[in-house]
């Protein structure tokens, strides 16, 4: 990487001027930090479960579905199961928890039909749209996704935001996933900067601020839950950047 990466310098060794001085390029994740992945998953799910006559509660399905997701998340994160696994399973446990009766081709058809319409709803979080206007002058601005390839570009297309990015590096594509250092490398040779003049914005602590830190990459841990942050530099609304940047 020619000393792009493995330099190791975190947001705590400077004050907010020198940080607003040291970073060229703000390296976003796409899921859960800018759009509103539960709001838009939720509203998928009511309208795919009318469409094939799905009796579940939406609430009663999210409350099981949401953790099993988050856990086979993770499996995919780690290379212990496929994209295809990942579709099939989250949706078999999760009906089988919730003693659904379900057969292999219902769920292979929601799972198709989720994927497909996931992009069409464009609920950001509070705030994304002002603070990437805010960003864009002064920074290069760029996206690192583990989501599905396919579905990522769409999502920031129907939501208007991704204009305001000069590269999208999505897992796929790379062939690894956060927080894989590789991904991160690869996404600063792309951009044409050094780690310690980048900086992650994300809101998984594992993959996206651990993730960066191994490359040598600054960050900040996005967390609406006050109660849920755990990094040394965290903030509960996008708004708030303007307090480092």
């Amino acid at each position: 990487m020619n000393g792009r990466v493995g330099e190791k310098f975190t947001l705590k060794h400077y004050s907010n001027l020198a940080l607003k001085n040291k970073v060229t390029d703000i390296f976003f994740d796409l899921d859960h930090t800018l759009w509103d992945f539960e709001k838009n998953s939720a509203l998928t799910f009511k309208k795919i479960f009318s469409q094939h006559s799905v009796q579940l509660p939406l609430e009663e399905f999210l409350a099981v579905y949401v953790p099993i997701n988050f856990e086979y998340w993770k499996l995919y994160r780690e290379e212990r199961i496929s994209k295809e696994e990942l579709r099939y399973s989250r949706l078999k446990k999760t009906f089988d928890g919730l003693n659904f009766n379900s057969t292999d081709e219902l769920i292979n058809r929601l799972s198709h039909d989720y994927i497909q319409r996931l992009p069409d709803n464009d609920h950001l979080f509070e705030g994304a749209i002002e603070i990437l206007e805010y960003l864009k002058p002064s920074y290069k601005l760029h996206i690192i996704t583990n989501g599905f390839r396919e579905v990522q570009r769409v999502k920031m297309e129907t939501s208007k935001i991704k204009h305001y990015f000069d590269k999208i590096v999505d897992s796929e594509s790379v062939g690894v996933k956060k927080p894989n250092p590789l991904i991160f490398e690869f996404a600063l040779k792309s951009a044409n900067v050094r780690s310690k003049n980048a900086l992650m914005i994300g809101d998984n602590i594992e993959a996206d601020i651990e993730g960066a830190s191994k490359v040598g990459m600054q960050s900040i841990h996005f967390e609406p839950d006050p109660n849920n942050q755990k990094a040394d530099f965290h903030i509960s609304s996008l708004l708030q950047l303007k307090n480092y940047l």
